[in-house]
């Protein structure tokens, strides 16, 4: 069986994303991706396609509500806005997406992890697939209750004229990005029963590495046509970033 030495350490988390769709297409691994891959897939081509077609007329609609004596703000708005809108949409698609193939998406990061680490590869039955789902579901509510208070904050920031528009957007995708890291970093951690407080604490602990890969997924999954494969890419980098950094601390 062939196995994959460990990576020292990358310029920034970000080389981990692109580790990760290297992995994604080795055999071995593919099959695993499947599943991830084609609810992605679904969700996003049609959901993230009715975004783009109304993006328009709620940018112009939001405009509107400006003062009359901030419309020159208007050309520089509308990207911001833009970005703050697909980025929003972009997390609650991939959030929703996350929630249906989360089983799928802890069996990725658990076979990935052993052909990383040339363990034995772990029973893929459904049985077990299924006997995971419930465990599963409730780490997926506790990422959900996580982010709930810190976004609703962060969407009443958006409402406040000229700050919310100008701050809003780059305080979104920041905070969207710790998101996506926190997300797709904690399939290989609930694989190994980490606490999710213990796990947002190890990923502050390396806040710079982990905002860098959350960004780059958020940017691919804010991109039209490249968001279909983000998902599984993200697993396995995120897979990879775990055997070589924090593994270690929870064996």
């Amino acid at each position: 069986m062939q196995t994959h030495s460990p990576i020292k350490d990358p310029i920034s988390g970000a080389g981990y994303f692109f580790r990760g769709l290297s992995l994604a297409l080795e055999p071995g691994t593919r099959r695993f991706v499947l599943m991830p891959l084609l609810v992605n897939i679904i969700l996003f081509g049609s959901a993230f396609g009715f975004v783009l077609s109304q993006l328009d007329q709620w940018i112009t609609g939001w405009l509107a509500m400006l003062p009359e004596w901030l419309d020159w703000l208007s050309y520089l708005l509308w990207p911001l806005l833009a970005i703050a809108t697909l980025v929003t949409f972009s997390y609650l698609f991939s959030t929703i997406a996350n929630w249906i193939a989360a089983p799928f998406n802890g069996l990725l990061a658990e076979q990935l992890e052993a052909k990383l680490t040339g363990e034995k590869l772990p029973d893929a039955s459904v049985k077990d697939l299924l006997k995971d789902v419930p465990r599963i579901m409730h780490r997926e509510w506790i990422k959900l209750k996580y982010y709930l208070p810190k976004a609703l904050g962060l969407l009443i920031l958006l409402w406040i004229p000229a700050i919310g528009q100008t701050v809003g957007p780059v305080l979104w995708f920041l905070f969207s990005a710790w998101m996506m890291t926190i997300q797709y970093a904690d399939y290989p951690f609930d694989n190994h029963k980490v606490p999710f407080v213990s796990m947002r604490d190890a990923l502050k602990v390396k806040r710079g590495k982990s905002l860098s890969f959350g960004s780059l997924v958020m940017l691919f999954t804010m991109t039209p046509i490249l968001n279909l494969f983000v998902m599984p890419i993200a697993v396995c980098g995120a897979t990879a970033m775990w055997v070589d950094h924090y593994r270690k601390d929870y064996r």
